[in-house]
């Protein structure tokens, strides 16, 4: 595990006691508001036990997590609401990080992780399994996203490092963008050829955290700690991949092997959780960025802050989505799109917000 004093930038001709004081100060002050995010994060997951066409009050809802006894009360909690609420933990968790690695592999602040076509290839494996298998259930199209996810990452490198510059960040960028492209035409096609493959992909394709059980989380979320303890196994490699490849080399970086690394934990995390969910906007984008203005550029800090923010802001909207039109409900995906643009728009016009 990298070490989190790992790439601080120096604070002028000081002395150097005053400097590691200073250092000091400042981890604590980092670990103090990650501290405070994460109670953050749990009172929101207890909320997102307790809201809903059904109020439970949160004593209830305590109790039923240790004491379940069966009533009405502790079974939508249960069996109803405890589900989606550990997938929006591990989702959010998940897109956070492939966002952050994304942005540190591509040293583009404004990447995201459907930007290297995985959301794309994901849909469009789901789509062939629907089309051509008469696959219907989330168990069965799970596996063909995750391996699609991972197909097209892998596929997105070999594209981009083709040739005599090799990888480059511009080059993975263009080379997702033309495959998710491509995918996605072809998703399309087939979805409007068939309107059997379209009904029944129109749940999964919107993005929702209702649907998928316990029997789904055990499929998926070991895939998705996977990918997220590989992008913290490279953190500290990925600064020294923002100071530019030839630089990096110089430090003793194999920029090759992290980038590998990087595009297999991307399509791990993703794929992961495109596959028990459907496609999710905005979280791995938004919550890296507001993580990088707040701690500065040391990935590592950047994944932990993202672990609690992303997770925070997707339950959240998840929840608004079940007020604004109780009973009913308005999906995850929806209510991300409209909380993540202004707070992206805001930040982009930031003068200090919009570079690694």
């Amino acid at each position: 595990m990298p070490s989190l004093d790992a790439a601080e930038p120096a604070r002028g001709e000081t002395d150097p006691r005053e400097a590691r004081a200073g250092f000091a100060t400042s981890r604590s002050r980092r670990l103090l508001w990650l501290m405070v995010g994460f109670v953050v994060l749990i009172v929101i997951a207890l909320l997102s036990l307790s809201i809903g066409a059904r109020p439970v009050p949160i004593s209830a809802v305590v109790q039923s997590l240790f004491r379940y006894d069966g009533s009405p009360d502790h079974y939508v909690v249960v069996y109803e609401r405890l589900p989606r609420t550990i997938f929006g933990l591990a989702v959010g968790i998940a897109l956070g990080v492939a966002g952050a690695t994304m942005q540190a592999l591509t040293r583009n602040p404004l990447a995201d992780p459907g930007l290297l076509g995985v959301n794309a290839g994901a849909g469009f494996a789901v789509t062939c399994s629907i089309a051509f298998l008469g696959i219907q259930s989330v168990w069965g199209y799970m596996w063909f996203a995750f391996a699609g996810a991972i197909a097209v990452s892998l596929l997105v490198y070999l594209v981009g490092a083709t040739g005599r510059y090799g990888a480059t960040p511009g080059r993975l960028l263009l080379a997702g963008v033309a495959i998710g492209a491509v995918l996605g035409g072809f998703d399309t096609a087939i979805n409007l050829l068939d309107l059997t493959v379209f009904e029944a992909r129109l749940h999964w394709g919107v993005g929702s955290l209702v649907g998928p059980g316990f029997d789904i989380a055990v499929a998926t979320i070991p895939f998705m700690a996977l990918g997220v303890i590989l992008s913290l196994c490279i953190a500290s490699s990925l600064n020294s991949i923002a100071l530019g490849d030839d630089l990096a080399s110089a430090l003793g970086t194999d920029v090759v092997r992290i980038r590998i690394i990087g595009v297999i934990a991307i399509g791990l995390t993703c794929g992961a959780a495109t596959a028990a969910v459907g496609p999710i906007a905005f979280i791995g984008l938004v919550i890296p960025h507001i993580a990088r203005w707040i701690v500065g550029p040391n990935q590592l800090w950047i994944m932990l802050y993202t672990m609690v923010g992303a997770p925070a802001l997707l339950l959240t909207a998840d929840i608004v989505g079940r007020l604004i039109l109780r009973p009913g409900e308005v999906e995850a995906s929806i209510i991300t799109a409209f909380l993540g643009a202004p707070v992206l728009v805001y930040l982009v016009r930031r003068k200090n917000a919009s570079g690694l």
